[in-house]
Parts: structure tokens; sequence; C-alpha cells
């Protein structure tokens, strides 16, 4: 039977039921899509939780802490800021940890350009080069269904949060012991350190999920289509650990 037959031949779903399926039965979730290409829930229930990932992570740690860290992490940055005066130190500081919180908060704002962006480079990978007929439509319900794992790792986040974690080793670019650079130190062998982020067990997820869900909704098989998104994904880390690295 075709994907289109499948696709017909399958009972609609609700929303509940496509989030759940997305976990146990993608399959159906993603072949669902071709009836309706709404995208909202799962993009909603994303942003929940990680607002609260970002509520306990304030609590927890601190958004001056947080700032710390990331001038810690860029050497040059951290010897101007050492060159202060106290004074100017604490403006400094207490400016820059209320703009990491403004951004932090905004997450679900980003989400939603990042999942707009990664469904427009997709469907233009997919439907010209690889001859598929995928709507833009069909492609971001596909990404925003497809990075639901993404949820359990915010959850993870905000349990390690909750256990105790060391304020001044926390790095809030990768907050979870999820990928081999976690255990690594994120000032030596940056390149290295950027592509073993990407050797991540919920991008590993999601990039199984986006290749079943543009399959799904094509004619590709699955296995191609896994590659074809894993190899963008390849694509990407070892461009911006490039950029890390310099």
């Amino acid at each position: 039977m075709s994907t289109a037959a499948a696709a017909a031949s399958q009972p609609p779903l609700s929303e509940p039921a496509r989030l759940i399926n997305t976990f146990i039965a993608p399959g159906s979730t993603f072949a669902d899509i071709r009836r309706n290409q709404s995208w909202w829930a799962p993009w909603v229930l994303m942003s929940i939780v990680s607002l609260a990932f970002v509520f306990v992570m304030g609590q927890k740690i601190g958004f001056d802490q947080i700032m710390r860290n990331e001038i810690a992490k860029k050497p040059a940055q951290m010897e101007q800021f050492e060159k202060l005066s106290p004074e100017q130190r604490a403006r400094q500081m207490e400016v820059g940890a209320k703009i990491t919180s403004y951004f932090s908060y905004a997450t679900p704002v980003f989400s939603l350009v990042g999942g707009l962006i990664v469904a427009g480079v997709l469907l233009a990978v997919f439907n010209f080069g690889a001859g598929a007929e995928v709507t833009f439509k069909q492609s971001l319900a596909i990404v925003m269904y497809g990075f639901l794992p993404f949820l359990i790792h915010a959850l993870l986040g905000i349990v390690s949060l909750t256990v105790g974690v060391d304020p001044e080793g926390f790095n809030v670019r990768n907050p979870v012991a999820t990928n081999p650079a976690y255990f690594m130190n994120p000032l030596e062998h940056k390149f290295l350190y950027g592509l073993l982020t990407a050797v991540d067990v919920f991008s590993i997820w999601v990039i199984v999920l986006l290749g079943i869900g543009y399959s799904s909704v094509s004619k590709l098989k699955r296995s191609t289509a896994i590659l074809i998104v894993a190899a963008c994904f390849l694509v990407y880390k070892l461009a911006s650990s490039a950029l890390s690295a310099l």
C-alpha cells in the first residue's frame, strides 16, 4: 500500500493522539499530517516546558551566574572583563543578567523561528534535491512534531536542576549528560567539542523522527529520508563547530 493510500485509510487522529503517537507510533502521526498540517500543539507544549526549565534555571542557578559562566568560556572577553573596575563589572553583570533572562524567556519565539528555518531548509533539500513533493505546511508540522523529544530533554534538565548542580559548572548550552561533550571542557578542543554535541541521544532521536516524517508524506524510502536529514545535521554541526573553534 502506498503512503498516500495508508494515510487515507487511517482514521483521523486528535491532537493528543498525534502528540502521544509521536513517541510510540510516529508513523501514524506523520501519516496524519497529509490530512491535517496543524503544528501548533507540539510548539505550545514545548514552549510551556521550556519556560518551566528557564524558570527553574533562574531560581537554581541565577541569570547572573549563567552570564559569568558564559564569559568564562571566552578568554578574550574574560580578560577585558577583569580589567574593568568593580563598579563597571557589577553594572555589566547586572545588564548582562537582564539580557540573558529576556532572551531565555523568549525561547518559544526562537523555537518558532528556528522551526520555520529548519522546515524551509529541509523542504528545499527534499523537494529540489530528492524530488519529494512536500508542502511548507507539511514540512513545518513534521519539524514541530519531530522536535518533541527535546521536550523530554528539557524535563530532564528541570530534574537535574532540582536535584542540584554546581552553579559554576553549569553549561546552559549543554545542561544534560546526553552526549559525550557534556563531560569535556568546552574551552579545550572546541571543534571536537562541537562535533561531540551532535552525538546526542535526543538529536539522533529527532533525526530519525524527521526522516520518518518526510518519508511519510512523500514517496521516499524511510532510510533515505533519515540519511538526508542526518547529512543536513552533520553539515550544520561541522560548520557551527568550525566557527566556534575560530
